[in-house]
């Protein structure tokens, strides 16, 4: 018989893809939650022993996934990439096919208002056309398949009311055109990251266009 070899086994070294919560945070990042902390603070969510305790654990916070720990229980108060780590999946009801691929959706109506709330599906591309009535987009329980939306408006002679959850955000500098009314973005979102990102386009005639987060309180 031969003589055996001894080889020496290597071990086995995997890498595994980085997720959102195991990416290192910066100085700008941490402070940006003491911030929001403050925030809380002023709204009486956490006291000053909360406050002093929390921003200790995000001065040392080293991943996102630490960092978005520090505010995970604060209603309606979130950092940038905490949104981006934490917001739900976007999948629409069980049983639902979804909408085709590249295909604009449509809705339309006119002297008449038009409004979609509560848990609707969200197509990735979304047209509104109305004329001589307003509108409301309400994307606060939606379900929304992309992580990017696109909507044309088309509105003559009423107002569109657009409201979205505190962890997205908007972009309106694709409006090409608004005449005898105004348009105001009350999130302050435009340009921010955010999950989804609804990015408006189209015009907006006789008319106000408001993009709003969900209020808060016994009567919103």
């Amino acid at each position: 018989m031969g003589e055996e070899e001894n080889v020496a086994a290597e071990p086995v070294t995997e890498t595994k893809p980085l997720s959102e919560r195991d990416l290192r945070v910066s100085d700008d990042e941490r402070e940006h939650v003491v911030g929001v902390l403050q925030k809380a603070i002023g709204r009486g969510m956490i006291d000053l022993d909360e406050f002093t305790e929390r921003t200790d654990r995000a001065l040392a916070s080293r991943t996102r996934g630490e960092l978005n720990a520090v505010l995970a229980d604060l209603a309606g108060l979130y950092h940038p990439a905490a949104a981006m780590a934490a917001a739900p999946s976007y999948a629409p009801p069980a049983g639902y096919g979804g909408y085709s691929s590249g295909r604009r959706f449509e809705l339309n109506a006119k002297y008449s208002s038009l409004v979609r709330s509560g848990p609707w599906v969200v197509p990735p591309e979304l047209v509104v056309r109305n004329k001589y009535g307003a509108t409301k987009l309400d994307f606060t329980e939606a379900q929304v398949q992309s992580p990017v939306v696109h909507i044309e408006l088309d509105a003559k002679w009423g107002s569109v009311e657009i409201i979205i959850p505190e962890h997205a955000a908007v972009d309106v500098n694709a409006i090409s055109d608004v005449k005898f009314g105004s348009l105001e973005d009350k999130t302050r979102s435009n340009g921010h990251m955010g999950n989804p990102r609804f990015v408006l386009s189209g015009r907006v005639h006789g008319g106000s266009l408001v993009v709003r987060h969900p209020r808060r309180g016994l009567f919103g």
